[in-house]
């Protein structure tokens, strides 16, 4: 199976000095390009179809993924370990729908193996999926027991990815440490600035994300918390309707997938 990482991208890893471990990740970089796209509203689409029908690219999927399982992240720098997860969480959440597609949402599908948790039945993020270091992780470990509590950045909302609309965009490219606060700080304002996350009313109020909500504690526990986040992300048409505005009034939260093919669902 490993051979079917591209040669090319493995002489181009190796020639700038990295392991198999940055050739893998070049090779998953490579499928984000080739499967994500922006669509009309903002929102970057995966081409879920076409990435199911191309075993070789499946298979190159499933590869990163086992060899993301080799590595050691609780030896890497703070940005290396920060960008490890996030991939490796976007990754299996992709292999999940490519898994299972064709589905209208990811909650659609059930997490295996655990029907004693209530929330089995309402996606696929309780399943253990990947074991690292020797620990069996599911979707929400990576997500609820790494990525928020140790890293303590707001932005981690924007880099994993939960193949739905109403999520933050899955980037046609991989996170990599060097460049990983320009590319959060990108992520954040590319996902603050469209509809889906905040949006003043001609009235005057604020319907956000249902993140801001049910994640209201990473983004400083009150509205007003989550206004200041906003703003600082906002460009200048959003900074100026938030100038007025000091309460949430609503939130809402797209299920649908985020597929090239169209499929949706409502709120």
């Amino acid at each position: 199976m490993r051979s079917l990482l591209r040669p090319a991208l493995l002489i181009a890893a190796l020639a700038f000095g990295a392991g198999p471990a940055a050739a893998y990740t070049a090779a998953y970089e490579a499928l984000l390009t080739r499967y994500v796209t922006k669509g009309p509203t903002g929102v970057n689409l995966v081409d879920y179809g076409r990435w199911q029908s191309a075993a070789s690219d499946r298979a190159a999927l499933e590869n990163f993924i086992k060899d993301e399982q080799t590595q050691r992240p609780s030896t890497l720098e703070r940005n290396q370990r920060f960008a490890y997860w996030a991939n490796l969480y976007n990754a299996i959440t992709v292999k999940v729908i490519l898994d299972h597609y064709p589905v209208a949402s990811i909650r659609d599908i059930k997490s295996e193996g655990v029907w004693l948790d209530p929330k089995a039945f309402t996606g696929p993020w309780v399943a253990k999926r990947v074991t690292v270091e020797g620990h069996e992780l599911s979707l929400d470990d990576i997500e609820h027991k790494i990525l928020r509590p140790i890293f303590k950045d707001p932005r981690v909302h924007y880099s994993v990815n939960c193949a739905s609309l109403g999520c933050p965009n899955l980037r046609p490219k991989a996170w990599h440490a060097e460049t990983l606060d320009a590319d959060l700080d990108n992520a954040a304002r590319d996902y603050v600035n469209n509809a889906r996350a905040a949006t003043v009313t001609p009235d005057g109020s604020l319907k956000v994300s249902s993140i801001y909500s049910w994640f209201k504690a990473d983004f400083g526990g009150t509205d007003a918390g989550v206004i200041a986040h906003l703003k600082q992300y906002a460009q200048l048409a959003l900074a100026e309707r938030l100038k007025t505005v000091s309460t949430i009034a609503a939130d809402s939260y797209d299920w649908g997938i985020n597929d090239t093919a169209g499929k949706r669902i409502g709120n």
